[in-house]
């Protein structure tokens, strides 16, 4: 049950270059359910809320993801992703990453100067800092995803085109493709809901099956809200449907 929510925002990646009126804003939240094989694992939860930074209105973005039950007892994961995203440009000021998986654990912030390219990353158990080199409109992992969802021209893609972004993790700056799969309606607990297909092209090896093995279905309206996530893991397959969700910004059309 690594990665939960690392699982969630990292198969959501796109960027843009042109800024138009967002999908989201402040009060929308999120949570889904996760399976691990039959087993009901976990959550994940997306909120968004408003803040400052450097005197600039910016939107505060918290990830949550945590294991539950008998899979807390055998894997416990605690995660938490900030992001704050500056409302006028939608790049990233700051990100806070803060995991515990299994004990495996991570405590860093990072902070972005989008006019040198840098960003200044903090990391606080072990108690050093570095500043590396990025490029122009470098996302963080977690505000990548409200980048997909402002996305100009996203319902205009076609079967098989991929979009690139610049994306930074884990101290380095990753290429990364999102290929449009094509569309179809999907059952979930609200009801029929029409959805675009995406298929990230992620490394296989460390977490993944394989390149082209995780598979997620967006919300084919105003929102772009991720509706279902499936992945195939090197040990088993995860699953996350949309659970719960208020204050979305545009309505949610479900079709019957």
């Amino acid at each position: 049950m690594k990665k939960i929510l690392l699982l969630l925002i990292f198969v959501t990646t796109v960027s843009f270059d042109s800024k138009k009126e967002d999908a989201y804003d402040v009060g929308e939240w999120f949570k889904f359910r996760i399976h691990y094989g039959i087993v009901n694992a976990g959550y994940a939860t997306l909120e968004v809320k408003d803040a400052t930074v450097n005197s600039k209105k910016s939107f505060h973005v918290i990830g949550k993801g945590y294991t539950t039950g008998m899979s807390r007892f055998f894997f416990k994961v605690d995660d938490l992703y900030e992001s704050y995203i500056d409302k006028e440009t939608g790049n990233p000021h700051q990100f806070v990453r803060k995991i515990n998986e299994g004990g495996y654990t991570k405590n860093q912030e990072g902070f972005f100067n989008q006019i040198s390219n840098r960003v200044l990353v903090k990391d606080y158990k072990h108690k050093e800092e570095k500043t590396l080199m990025i490029p122009k409109n470098t996302q963080d992992i977690l505000s990548t995803f409200y980048y997909l969802r402002n996305y100009p021209s996203i319902d205009k893609l076609k079967v098989g085109e991929s979009i690139a972004i610049d994306m930074f993790f884990d101290n380095e700056t990753t290429k990364f493709k999102l290929k449009f799969i094509g569309r179809e309606d999907i059952t979930t607990k609200f009801g029929a809901v029409s959805a675009m297909i995406f298929r990230p092209l992620v490394q296989s090896g460390r977490v993944f099956k394989e390149q082209e093995s995780l598979t997620v279905w967006v919300s084919d309206d105003d929102n772009k809200l991720p509706l279902r996530i499936k992945a195939s893991l090197a040990v088993g397959s995860i699953k996350a449907d949309l659970d719960a969700f208020k204050g979305l910004k545009s309505p949610f059309k479900i079709k019957k």
